[in-house]
């Protein structure tokens, strides 16, 4: 395919002999998955939090130290989803210009790139503040992201920058996996390209059009392993292959990092502004040419409390706004919800969201995994901020017909996510590990894979043998009332759009589904899931643990011996949440 560029120069260019003759030294300062962290307060209970409002400080700071035109800031994806602010500005008050925008042109970002669930707002909001970011001089790349219709990239592969004194190319990219997550609706007449050898391709372009003196390469993609097998973690992948890059920013996997390699440094500050980038590029100039480059990258902790009280008070009736409309009673909470409570077994979180599903549907089975990874919603009056807290995502609620051996890989898959065939050599039953912790140097544990793909399911009663291996843990002794269930038969299966489309491998590696199989499976779709539980407590005027854990409705499932998993996984969470 043809490739052509969208070009965006920023800035009045030298001419063409080049840069000064000199040692000329850049920073990048970087964030990403901010996740609608925008505001540093709190909605309920006044508290503080991380936000871009801190990162104003730490930008100035930086700033005043290196001299503003010295200084690049760059956001890698997954700024409208996530929280109250984003949600309220992407589709509650489209009227005043969203608040993203005029974020980003008051920190004075450079460039912002799109991430997955940007797209899954859908056109009408990222095709909105793609404009509006525009209006404010900063480009929104995403140069993968292809117009179906004209084969062109949909937004600009890259931008150009004056900045200490030399000519700096910023290409952006969104994450490959696209059409592995989101149902086609959100977005219509678009594709969706693998990073390589694309970036590769598009770097010796510009730098052949362009002649920068630096080359920054922003995807919305996750480290991954760097062995080319995951098209949504694909950073190592570009770190080991790109040559003519000084640094590559990667994102989504919300985990911290920074390498250093052959004259490339990757950087990935984690999610929700725990830390900003901090790279920096020294580089020597002789006779109009460079001879020679330093780099460096770390992370820099953000500190909460020294959030931007110039920035607060010009956002005030903004954050307001979004308070007013977070704060709305929506109905009575009769006991705690904790979301980790979802890694032991059946609990009144994953109840409700069961319920709210096959009622909503009629389905007769409901696939649910814990969204937030330790969250807690108090008893007493629940607000709408905390159906944020229950549901962060705007998942649209899909029905897919599933014959009951599909249904039984595709839990033995899901459960092999996060559950160890006990006995074994680490000693744990729940597959986590120490991690390095980027603020205190210390370890830290964690769950290996991605919690949101720990699904159970509701309307079957069944058990997960942990002394079994993969492929036979799962017994399932019937639907939930007491039918019988039967392997050859099809049921219909209530689950997120994410995971109808083929997010987290379950349809496809656990179900055995081809990829294109799983869209024609598909027999329903319905409104966002957490507007769904909204509608069921404004409804019911409660949620009561009585009314949502009818085993006749959401069945039963439990871990199997109870007399080995219930120590080993009171042990296990103790390690991941304390005691």
């Amino acid at each position: 395919m043809k490739r052509f560029f969208t070009l965006l120069s920023l800035a009045l260019l030298a001419a063409a002999c080049g840069p000064k003759d000199g040692v000329h030294t850049l920073t990048i300062l970087t964030t990403n998955d901010v996740h609608g962290s925008y505001f540093d307060s709190t909605y309920v209970g006044g508290g503080i939090r991380k936000s871009l409002f801190a990162l104003k400080y730490y930008a100035d700071s930086v700033r005043t130290a290196a001299g503003k035109d010295n200084v690049l800031l760059l956001d890698a994806g997954d700024f409208l989803q996530g929280d109250n602010a984003a949600y309220y500005f992407n589709y509650v008050d489209t009227v005043t210009p969203h608040v993203y925008p005029r974020l980003a042109e008051y920190l004075g970002y450079d460039a912002i790139i799109g991430g997955n669930h940007d797209i899954e707002t859908g056109h009408p909001v990222y095709d909105r503040v793609a404009a509006d970011l525009k209006r404010e001089g900063i480009p929104f790349l995403g140069g993968n992201v292809i117009d179906a219709a004209t084969g062109d990239p949909y937004f600009p592969t890259y931008a150009i920058f004056r900045k200490a004194g030399l000519k700096v190319a910023v290409l952006g990219y969104n994450n490959a996996n696209m059409k592995g997550w989101l149902d086609e609706s959100l977005w219509s007449g678009l594709d969706f390209l693998s990073l390589i050898p694309l970036v590769q391709e598009d770097v010796d372009a510009v730098t052949a059009r362009e002649h920068p003196q630096v080359v920054i390469v922003a995807v919305h993609s996750g480290t991954g392993n760097g062995d080319g097998k995951m098209l949504e973690g694909q950073g190592k992948d570009l770190f080991q292959s790109l040559h003519g890059v000084d640094f590559l920013v990667c994102s989504h996997d919300h985990r911290p990092l920074t390498l250093d390699g052959e004259g490339i440094s990757l950087i990935n500050s984690g999610s929700h502004m725990r830390y900003v980038g901090h790279g920096e590029i020294t580089v020597t100039v002789k006779g109009r040419k460079v001879v020679s480059k330093e780099l460096s990258s770390s992370l820099i902790p953000v500190d909460a409390a020294k959030a931007d009280p110039t920035m607060r008070e010009a956002f005030h009736s903004d954050f307001e706004a979004v308070k007013a409309f977070t704060l709305r009673p929506v109905g009575e909470l009769k006991t705690d919800l904790w979301t980790r409570d979802a890694y032991k077994g059946m609990c009144d979180y994953l109840n409700l969201i069961h319920t709210v599903c096959l009622q909503a549907t009629g389905a007769q089975i409901s696939m649910a995994a814990p969204l937030t990874y330790n969250g807690r919603v108090k008893a007493g009056t629940l607000v709408f901020n905390d159906m944020f807290t229950i549901y962060p995502y705007e998942n649209q609620l899909f029905v897919v017909n599933l014959t009951g051996r599909e249904i039984k890989g595709y839990l033995e898959a899901s459960y092999d996510n996060w559950i160890n065939t006990w006995p074994n050599a680490s000693g744990r039953i729940l597959k986590i590990e120490p991690r390095d912790d980027p603020r205190t140097g210390q370890k830290r544990w964690s769950f290996t894979a991605r919690s949101y793909n720990f699904d159970s399911a509701a309307g079957l009663d069944y058990t997960v043998d942990v002394t079994k291996p993969l492929g036979e843990r799962i017994a399932i002794i019937g639907l939930a009332g007491g039918a019988p269930f039967d392997p050859d038969s099809t049921y219909s299966v209530a689950m997120t759009s994410y995971r109808a489309s083929g997010g987290g491998g379950l349809l496809l590696h656990g179900a055995g589904l081809k990829p294109d199989e799983a869209q024609l499976r598909v027999t329903g779709k319905y409104p966002e899931i957490r507007n769904l539980i909204y509608d069921y407590i404004k409804e019911t005027g409660c949620v009561d643990p009585a009314q949502i854990s009818d085993p006749a409705v959401t069945g039963r499932w439990s871990f199997i011996p109870e007399r080995v998993a219930d120590p080993a996984l009171k042990a296990d969470l103790a390690l991941l949440f304390g005691r």
